[in-house]
């Protein structure tokens, strides 16, 4: 029986985690996803469950090595941000995966930002807002003033890709996606940690620093596999698009969060832009990539529950509502100017729709083409922020917005001059962690038609 060379990812998300096996074309030949309950830290605050997490991963490794029409070439991983998991001086993980979204102590971040020169100066250094637990090495220094025994027990701390593959590897590295990506590690001035990291003793928790297009041996049993360090999700999305596209372009990754990512743009972050979510990413290749953030995955989600539970509806049916331009019109007809100046001074936290009554709509059609439509009101805004000075023609969007038909044609009418396409390759976070270590596996040359696009017109049906 002849066997299929292919490369098993694991994409790990906020919400899905997902196994791929894509052949030596980055084609899909198997796939798997899941969701794990989550359970909570020692304060009573819900994070990743890491047992369910590592078992999944175990299993899922013996399931796919039990597939004799595959042979297992290479494995990689790819997953959220912020995201650190902790080993004590046996490797053993001790303490939770702490949330991104758990609130941070306000005097402890004063005495932080007082401490290294004031928000301002700091976040300019290491490109990247005032985040609380979302700037992972903040988690640490919390870590050392609230738990200082905690702190003593550390050897390493891993961000999620780089554990996920030293579950398998049984190698410990850092990765540069992992610590460029809204951290507070890196100081993106002079191209290495800043200082603050050497003085409060984070840096010898830190793994040395492996490029992510580098493999390592496995340690896990099964056939002779190359592993991957792993790299950050937004970073891997990234990965296809580089390869593909030379003229400048933005690709927004949709998701949990939607992130608009523009290569392209090399200009130093504002103190506008800092304020606004703005930071900078590292791609695989260790170049800074400017970026906004917006929460819009996650305020879809609980808005479209909000919506399915007052009409008495599935939510699953707003997956694949159509595009309705004659509901948009009558939207935008009462939509008031005050609304307009309001959006002016409101920040990037949340669309208006959190504050709209769902007895001001006719039916849950109506409410759900309102929500895209102030999603998408609140994209523009974040996405200008990258946009802005460079010569962008085009914008990629992927991930779970881009099979959304209401989100597309809105997004396209809310940027008339620039070509607005949606990517059919919805898994290009995974593709991206394959393709960035595609020479330790794959002897075919790096393809360059794996993206299909479909282009959205303002206020036309997409063309493919």
């Amino acid at each position: 029986m002849n066997q299929q060379n292919v490369i098993a990812i694991f994409d790990v998300g906020k919400t899905n985690k997902k196994l791929f096996l894509f052949d030596e074309n980055y084609k899909i030949v198997f796939e798997r996803s899941a969701r794990f309950i989550e359970t909570i830290d020692e304060d009573g605050f819900p994070c990743e469950n890491l047992d369910s997490l590592k078992l999944s991963v175990f299993d899922s490794i013996r399931e796919i090595f039990r597939l004799k029409e595959f042979n297992i070439k290479a494995i990689n991983f790819t997953s959220y941000g912020a995201s650190f998991v902790y080993l004590n001086e046996q490797l053993q993980t001790f303490a939770p995966l702490y949330n991104y979204l758990k609130p941070y102590p306000k005097w402890l971040q004063k005495q932080f930002y007082d401490a290294y020169g004031g928000e301002d100066e700091f976040t300019f250094r290491t490109a990247s807002p005032v985040l609380g637990s979302l700037n992972s090495a903040m988690q640490l220094y919390r870590i050392k003033y609230e738990k200082p025994d905690l702190f003593k027990e550390i050897k390493y701390a891993l961000h999620l890709p780089q554990y996920l593959s030293f579950l398998i590897s049984a190698k410990v590295y850092s990765d540069i996606t992992s610590i460029g990506c809204h951290t507070n590690l890196w100081d993106f001035q002079k191209n290495e940690y800043h200082l603050w990291v050497q003085q409060e003793g984070i840096l010898e928790k830190l793994a040395p620093i492996l490029p992510c297009t580098q493999v390592v041996p496995a340690s896990f049993p099964g056939n002779n596999y190359s592993v991957g360090i792993g790299l950050h999700d937004s970073s891997a999305a990234l990965i296809p698009y580089l390869m593909n596209f030379r003229e400048p372009f933005i690709l927004i990754s949709t998701g949990t969060w939607c992130i608009s990512l523009n290569p392209f743009n090399h200009t130093p972050l504002t103190k506008e832009e800092l304020k606004n979510d703005c930071l900078c990413f590292m791609s695989y290749d260790a170049k800074p990539v400017k970026a906004s953030r917006l929460f819009a995955g996650n305020e879809h989600e609980i808005e479209v529950k909000r919506i399915s539970e007052y009409f008495n509806q599935n939510p699953s049916r707003y997956r694949t509502m159509d595009f309705n331009p004659e509901i948009i019109t009558s939207l935008q007809k009462k939509n008031k100017t005050q609304e307009r100046l309001e959006k002016k001074t409101k920040n990037l936290k949340e669309s208006l729709f959190t504050d709209r009554e769902l007895s001001s709509f006719k039916n849950d059609e109506e409410a759900y083409h309102q929500l895209m439509q102030d999603l998408i009101a609140e994209q523009q805004i974040s996405t200008q922020f990258v946009l802005k000075g460079t010569e962008v023609k085009r914008i990629f969007v992927d991930g779970g917005f881009s099979n959304n038909a209401i989100y597309m044609n809105l997004l396209a009418s809310a940027f008339p001059g620039i070509e607005v396409f949606a990517a059919s390759m919805a898994q290009a976070t995974a593709v991206g962690a394959a393709l960035c270590i595609h020479d330790s596996w794959n002897k075919k040359a790096l393809p360059h038609d794996i993206i299909e696009l479909k282009y959205f017109s303002p206020g036309q049906s997409p063309l493919s």
